[in-house]
């Protein structure tokens, strides 16, 4: 298979030529030779590469999760860097002033609460308004084509960087695709010029494993290609704060602990529910950053057996139902009596619904059960834009 930025190169660099352009990228924006957007582009004849832009972690990928960026001028090209995760999370008419064309080459995780998205949308709208082209050079989506979980944006007041789009928690979607529906569906309030420079032999039931193509970390907590597996699967509970997803320890995303919990007790709960191509290990670690730095944790280890089939979102509930019944340790009670704000919590899942159920006491079962209606209107609803 080929990706967009491997297509754009197979067919000349024709869509660009004689343009002058700006980039959106970081270190994922790589081809299978492991070559940087950025540098093929410099490289590539009749195209004038003027200008960078870069997402939440930088263009080099070496800012933390949550830190503003500066602009800048880039000492390795001389271009000047407009930070996207700064003053501003949308290209300013100054940042695209000159410019003819906006590539957008980066890899996401396939998951809304991941900000590259919110970024592409924005620099559609912002292109619109300026009357600059906006290219996407399409990547594939790592869980695939076919996974679809969790709620849409339900409540505007929760609208946000990692609930911007009306779409699912898990949309699958390509990149591409996504512009496609947020240029057709008024998801912005002006649209571009847009051009999707497809992949040439990716499928929807594809994951990230099937492709062949090497991993570059998206973001430092996403090291491998698996890793959106996991960020699925327990980042909502991570943003409640009081619990242990692996984050300062050697398992980013990967494990589910809280001091004093008895991990085997915890595992077998977990695996009682039957949950299809997930097990779970126990484990005791001791976080050397974040949550519980220094403590010893007890847990489980999440591995996946069957990753197209496993439940992922729903991983996030049933983990802190769990917790609930087997080490007695309702965390959102704790939170609440430490007077933690659940305001990240919320945005991510785009409802305060989900969080408030929990708290009533509904099962999990019964929560997942009711996004069915949801999901199933946006499978029908995408189908216009899919290029797969």
């Amino acid at each position: 298979m080929l990706l967009g930025n491997e297509v754009l190169a197979a067919e000349g660099f024709r869509v660009l030529a004689g343009k002058r352009v700006g980039l959106i990228t970081n270190p994922s924006g790589v081809n299978r030779k492991l070559e940087t957007t950025l540098d093929v582009l410099r490289a590539a004849p009749g195209v004038k590469l003027v200008a960078l832009f870069g997402p939440e972690h930088g263009i080099y990928g070496d800012v933390p999760a949550g830190d503003k960026i500066a602009s800048r001028t880039d000492e390795r090209t001389g271009l000047p860097v407009h930070s996207l995760y700064g003053a501003t999370r949308k290209p300013t008419a100054e940042m695209l002033q000159g410019l003819d064309v906006l590539v957008y080459d980066l890899q996401d995780t396939g998951c809304r609460s991941y900000t590259f998205v919110s970024t592409m949308g924005l620099a559609m709208e912002a292109c619109g308004e300026a009357g600059v082209e906006f290219v996407v050079l399409d990547r594939p989506n790592p869980l695939g084509g076919l996974r679809i979980e969790g709620t849409l944006v339900e409540q505007e007041k929760l609208r946000s960087f990692v609930s911007q789009w009306d779409v699912p928690y898990v949309y699958g979607l390509t990149c591409g695709e996504l512009a496609r529906m947020l240029n057709a569906r008024g998801w912005i309030k002006q649209a571009c010029k847009l051009t999707v420079v497809p992949m040439r032999g990716w499928q929807r039931a594809m994951v990230w494993a099937d492709t062949g193509l090497p991993w570059v970390p998206a973001s430092p907590h996403v090291p491998r290609g698996d890793s959106p597996l996991f960020q699925v699967a327990t980042g909502m509970i991570g943003e409640i704060g009081n619990v242990s997803i692996g984050v300062g320890y050697t398992l980013p995303f990967e494990c589910i602990g809280l001091p004093k919990v008895n991990p085997h007790a915890l595992a077998e709960k977990l695996n009682g529910y039957g949950l299809a191509g997930v097990v779970f290990r126990p484990l005791t670690y001791k976080p050397y950053y974040a949550a519980y730095k220094d403590e010893i944790v007890g847990g489980v280890q999440v591995y996946f057996t069957d990753p197209a089939n496993a439940p992922l979102t729903a991983i996030n509930y049933y983990a802190l139902e769990a917790l609930k019944q087997v080490a007695g340790r309702d965390v959102l009670a704790e939170a609440v009596k430490a007077n933690k704000k659940f305001d990240m919590f919320d945005k991510v899942n785009g409802t305060d619904a989900t969080r408030l159920a929990l708290q009533a006491g509904k099962s999990v079962a019964e929560i997942v059960a009711g996004w069915k209606a949801g999901e199933e209107k946006f499978r029908a609803e995408r189908k216009g834009y899919l290029l797969y």
